[in-house]
Parts: structure tokens; C-alpha cells; sequence
């Protein structure tokens, strides 16, 4: 039985129906990805498949933080490994920090892009409108 050809990182495979277009370098490139479809179109898409990236960035980061919060009180609490708590828990309160204040400034960012994107759709439906008459 014949497998369908790979892409050229090897992840995915291209469907039976798909169009192979042949490079410069000879390897064969699959011309219909089910990602590549899913960027281009413009069904709608979750609010959790925008934001889920700098949402778990600021999670994670917040639970390093408290992390670094917890160890450095120990410091305060206990005398024994007194300078191991001292050392690791500031490390960790500002990578904690640094991660959260990434995530929160990536969401604004995000909606931003929303804005910028849903503003460019209006535009080319108003100009294919007008155009193509």
C-alpha cells in the first residue's frame, strides 16, 4: 500500500486529493494543508484559540511568582539552607514576575491584531464590491 507523500518537515502528511507542486530542489510540497486552510479562511474563531497562549503565560508566570514568594518568606522562617533560600527565591519571584507582566501585555497586543484584522476584512469587502462590478 502506497503512503501519501510527507511535507518537507516530515510532520504531516498531504492528502490523497491534494495538488503536489514540485521546487527548484526537486522535493514535491503539499499545496493543501489543513493548516495552511485554517489560517486562510475566515471562519471565526474561539475566544480560547486567540487568548490561550498568553493566558497559560500568565499562569504559569504567576505560579512562579508565588513559587518565589513561598521560598523567600522560608528564608525568613527557617535558619537551616537559610542562603539557598535566599539565592532561589528572588530568582524565581522575578522570572515569575517577568512572565506575567509578558502574558498581560501579549493581550492587548492580541486585540490590537483583532481590530487591525476585522478593519482590513471591511476594507476589501467594500473595495471587491465597488471593483468588481
Amino acid at each position: 500500500m502506497e503512503l501519501p507523500p510527507r511535507s518537507p518537515d516530515g510532520s504531516e502528511r498531504c492528502p490523497r486529493g491534494a495538488e503536489l507542486a514540485a521546487s527548484s530542489t526537486g522535493s514535491t510540497l503539499c499545496m493543501s494543508s489543513s493548516r495552511s486552510e485554517s489560517v486562510w479562511t475566515g471562519a471565526p474563531r474561539s475566544r480560547w484559540d486567540i487568548y490561550h497562549k498568553p493566558l497559560i503565560v500568565v499562569a504559569v508566570g504567576a505560579a512562579i511568582f508565588l513559587f518565589g514568594v513561598v521560598i523567600t518568606s522560608l528564608a525568613c522562617f527557617l535558619s537551616k539552607h537559610k542562603k539557598v533560600y535566599k539565592m532561589s527565591g528572588p530568582a524565581f519571584l522575578s522570572l515569575g514576575l517577568m512572565l506575567l507582566v509578558c502574558g498581560l501585555v501579549w493581550i492587548p497586543i492580541i486585540r490590537k491584531k483583532q481590530k487591525q484584522r476585522q478593519k482590513s476584512q471591511f476594507l476589501q469587502s467594500l473595495k471587491s464590491f465597488f471593483f468588481n462590478r
